[in-house]
């Protein structure tokens, strides 16, 4: 074992050996690149890929004879022992227990065990002890942290959309599902089910339709001029890829502009695939956490109380109600919808959808004015009328772009001429605005701040004709009840009269936007629809839409729900019931806001889906309908074009790939490689398995547990069989000898020991030092990070980063707000992929920058400052006691005599150091002069300060960060 005084000279030597090897490596597969570019035949014959192991589905293999059956656990061991032999070699001796349960909390958790659970580990000493520990940690809810990254990488999660805007996005509920899968072990061919599509099952939960989220974790593009269609495909692709990689393991995208050229898979069977998950809406849909769910169903419950009140003092409400429906059923004025086109630049587009509709997509200007024009044959024009309308693809369902799904509309203006005269102007002045909602007169909301010294409002209807600029017609209704739609009629001083039609001109302007079209600060209106009537009397429709869609059906076929939501809207128009309305509004106010999750929503109108030439959007060619490809299991008979049908093909047993690419990244994060080592390619060109037996058997036990107390697809399962295993079990101290002949382990003649992912070096940090903040779920935080990443030019734009000051501070590296263009530096160092692309297998590198991250940043500094704190606190009396304690908590084990010498002498010449006036307690303790109130009691500065140089030794030490 290496001592302390040496660790960090080592590390440097290391650091540069392992530069140079990797750099060999890669120029080495950038020539193989460029030879098999160039046509260079491979040096072994190809054989038939059809013949290829991966494309036929699984089969159990038995247990093969062994020579020495004594070390086998478990079926595993039979076959990683069986080649062991057949290499006339012999696995390594079992690691001491503690270095076991280092290993085993590292792995299951991402966190290293504390004093006490070694200490009980330890003093168990029946023949279940280490069985008990790996419950303990299967158990643990630190598990689905752990595990659940792993997926989120396969499904690209981010926190922010990509590309040159790169704003932030609130999806934190997808990554709360996947941990709570893992946690709850949902069986892994529901969880793909669900992935794929929740929204498709029956009765889909809040939980199932998040789940789709995992196809919606593409990057998005909103800068200006850009046609969102373009860049829908380019997710669509994406989508694509991550299927490939995280469920089939197959390069599927290869086929994305021509016949894949090495695996069996044509251009059309990928278009084919494609078209299983081109049919949808994408919403960006409100949801709500479970303690949300419980208050909404409390206020429901207590507006319920009042309503049934009312009914039961009003003994007449039903025959009022009746008269009411008969009242409010007469015709509205005639509408005629205008056909408009967009006099503007296309920086934001405008798509025009069946019903007269136009819906805003792509880049949202934060203040601007839409013309359109339109030609209509009316001979008069007494009243137009604009219509807001929902849209799934809008935020939160709109009928606004606004991050609320809101709007507010600055100014409604119109010009017309004769359609036979064009020189024949009348002029337009609008007198009159009705709605049938208008917000409060407010200010408007600081997320919309746009460096304005002058106070801006949203109000009444009559704000969009009043010929201000900082009024606007709002139509925000508050949480629960915001996202519907709106309407408001405006009629001019005089109708406008052309017998032979007119040419309208009609400008919407939307102003009441931020100053940063980069940060959510657009207001603007999302789907709408304009009309015109030739009454002058008209005004705007009061009922909600669904009212007026259920008045229309006839009062004994209506269901209890909507007999409900009529009394619901007709009580707040009896001036009596004042009193109980007053109170309803009240428990409106106590709504929750909720959060917003990216999700998959079915279409009414399925997309025709065409193979795309060299997979050019702009270049359809044939048309193509769902399939499969022909070399994989075949689609059930019958079986209906949808996501769903995609989803459970992909979770189907008889899938030759699906099983075996999870349980092969599961052993790939166990060894640091997978019995495939390319775990998103089990194709052609794949390097073999080192344990095809293995991974067969593994795949077949995922799927039909031999067990009975298994159930199938169980990822748990699994986890147990694997860590209970010998060879998970083995010591990793490794001869030169084995080393030469097997430098990888793929032949798992010892233990694993390589260094922890990205998250858990900072997690390792965190918990040594107890200043972990073990919450799970929720929203992501902001540590802190250097403010210039986050500012022009590092940033296209300003970004709100905030840095964490609370406990939020300390919460585990998972929940880090992952930004795709700036990544947070101490993950992206360790090799954390910045979600722009699935990813199944990272690169693990060795840099002098992370051994800088560990020393100096601002995180890893409070780590060394509170584990002295600690140390003083909780160690003993005695330097030698502290020293040992401090070991125990970052390491585990007790030092050995070497290293607690060597670690005593470094304490005593910090604290020398410290006493001839070299080094400046305060500064070392704290870094803000506020020792004296942070002291252990009966420590001083000096031996505060002494022991945060010790610990950060401690946490930097090699061992710390590798799992060994």
């Amino acid at each position: 074992m290496r001592t302390v005084g040496r660790e960090l000279k080592l590390n440097a030597q290391l650091n540069t050996f392992w530069a140079i090897v990797i750099m060999a490596i890669f120029t080495a597969l950038a020539q193989a690149a460029v030879a098999e570019t160039a046509g260079i035949p491979p040096a072994v014959e190809r054989k038939n890929p059809q013949d290829h192991w991966a494309f036929k589905a699984p089969k159990k293999p038995k247990l093969l004879p062994l020579k020495n059956r004594s070390w086998t656990r478990n079926p595993v061991d039979n076959f990683v022992l069986a080649r062991l032999e057949r290499e006339k070699m012999k696995p390594a001796a079992e690691a001491d227990k503690i270095t076991l349960l280092r290993r085993l909390s590292l792995d299951l958790a991402g966190l290293p065990p504390t004093i006490a659970e070694v200490d009980a580990f330890l003093a168990d000493g029946s023949p279940e002890a280490y069985e008990k520990q790996v419950e303990r940690l299967l158990n643990s809810p630190h598990y689905g942290e752990r595990w659940g990254r792993h997926w989120l990488d396969a499904a690209r999660y981010a926190d922010s959309d990509g590309y040159e805007k790169d704003m932030s996005r609130n999806v934190w509920f997808y990554r709360d599902y996947v941990i709570n899968a893992f946690n709850r072990d949902l069986p892994y061919d529901q969880f793909i089910i669900e992935q794929l599509a929740g929204d498709q099952l029956p009765g889909a939960s809040q939980e199932q339709i998040v789940a789709t989220g995992f196809l919606r974790n593409s990057m998005l593009n909103q800068e200006g001029a850009i046609d969102p269609e373009q860049f829908r495909m380019d997710a669509m692709f994406d989508r694509m890829d991550a299927i490939g990689k995280s469920v089939l393991g197959l390069t599927i995208q290869c086929a994305q502009c021509h016949n894949h050229k090495f695996d069996p898979f044509s251009q059309e069977e990928y278009y084919r695939m494609f078209a299983f998950i081109n049919n949808d809406h994408e919403p960006n849909r409100i949801v709500y956490t479970l303690a949300e769910q419980q208050k909404m169903g409390n206020l429901k419950g207590q507006m319920r109380e009042i309503e049934s009140e009312l009914q039961h003092h009003a003994t007449d409400w039903a025959a009022r109600l009746a008269r009411w429906e008969e009242e409010v059923s007469r015709d509205q004025p005639e509408w005629s919808v205008l056909s408009i086109e967009y006099q503007g630049d296309k920086d934001e587009r405008y798509y025009a959808l069946k019903d007269g509709s136009l819906r805003a997509a792509g880049y949202a200007p934060t203040k601007h004015t839409t013309t359109w024009r339109a030609t209509n044959n009316l001979p008069r024009i007494g009243a137009f009328r604009l219509e807001l309308l929902n849209d799934p693809n809008l935020p939160c369902g709109g009928p606004g772009r606004s991050f609320m799904g809101t709007c507010a509309l600055t100014e409604f203006k119109v010009e017309a001429v004769d359609a036979a005269n064009p020189t024949n102007k009348a002029r337009v002045k609008i007198v009159k605005a009705t709605a049938d909602y208008s917000n409060a007169e407010r200010k408007l909301e600081s997320n919309f701040y746009d460096k304005s010294t002058n106070a801006r409002f949203t109000g009444p209807v009559e704000f969009a004709i009043d010929d201000k600029d900082n009024t606007a017609w709002g139509i925000d209704a508050g949480p629960g009840r915001r996202n519907q739609p709106r309407k408001a009629v405006f009629v001019p001083d005089k109708p406008i009269e052309f017998p032979n039609g007119t040419i309208l001109t009609l400008r919407l302007a939307m102003n009441h936007g931020g100053w940063n079209s980069d940060d959510h600060m657009n207001n603007n209106l999302g789907r709408f629809r304009l009309s015109v009537t030739g009454s002058t009397n008209a005004v705007a429709d009061p009922l909600p839409a669904l009212v007026r869609e259920i008045l229309s059906i006839p009062s004994e076929k209506r269901s209890p729900g909507q007999l409900a939501a009529v009394f619901s809207y007709w009580r707040t128009t009896v001036p009596e019931f004042k009193s109980a309305n007053d109170k309803i509004e009240d428990l409106w106010a106590q709504w929750p806001n909720g959060s917003t999750a990216l999700t998959l929503m079915a279409r009414e109108e399925p997309r025709e889906t065409h193979v795309l030439k060299r997979g050019d959007w702009l270049k359809p060619s044939d048309a193509v309908t769902a399939g499969v490809p022909a070399i994989l299991h075949p689609l059930p008979a019958d079986a209906p074009p949808t996501r769903l049908t995609f989803a459970r093909w992909l979770a189907d047993r008889k899938s030759p790939t699906t099983a075996r690419v999870f349980v092969n990244r599961m052993w790939q994060a166990y060894f640091g490689i997978g019995l495939v080592s390319t775990a998103e390619d089990f194709g052609t060109q794949s390097e073999a398995p080192s344990h095809l037996e293995l991974l067969d058997w593994l795949a077949c036990e995922f799927m039909e547990p031999s067990e009975a107390s298994a159930s199938p697809w169980s990822i748990k399962h699994i986890h147990r069989l694997i860590v209970t295993s010998s060879a998970y079990r083995q010591s990793s101290r490794v001869t030169p000898e084995l080393y030469d002949r097997d430098p990888y382990n793929r032949l798992l003649a010892r233990g694993p020991r390589f260094r922890v992912e990205g998250e858990v070096v900072r997690d390792v940090a965190l918990a040594a030092s107890g200043l972990l903040n073990s919450q799970i779920g929720g929203r992501s935080t902001m540590p802190p990070a250097p403010a210039f990443l986050f500012q022009p030019p590092a940033s296209y734009a300003p970004f709100p980063w905030v840095d964490e000051t609370g406990p939020e501070k300390y919460r585990r590296a998972l929940y880090t707000f992952r930004r795709r263009s700036t990544p947070y530096p101490v993950l992206q160092t360790f090799d954390v992929p910045n979600a722009d692309m699935s990813c199944v297998r990272r690169q693990r590198s060795n840099s002098p920058l992370q051994a800088l991250i560990s020393l100096n940043e601002p995180l890893f500094m409070e780590c060394a400052q509170s584990l002295a704190h600690k140390i003083l606190a909780e160690g003993g009396n005695t330097d030698a006691h502290r020293l040992t304690y401090g070991f125990r908590r970052v390491l585990a084990r007790l030092p050995s005599d070497e290293e607690k010498q060597e670690l005593l002498t470094l304490l005593a010449t910090q604290k020398q150091r410290i006493a001839e006036g070299w080094l400046n307690p305060n500064e070392i303790a704290t870094g803000k002069g506020e020792v004296a109130s942070n002291l252990p009691e009966g420590a001083t500065p000096a031996q505060l300060a002494a022991y945060t140089v010790v610990s950060r030794v401690l946490l930097n030490l090699d061992e710390t960060i590798t799992k060994e």
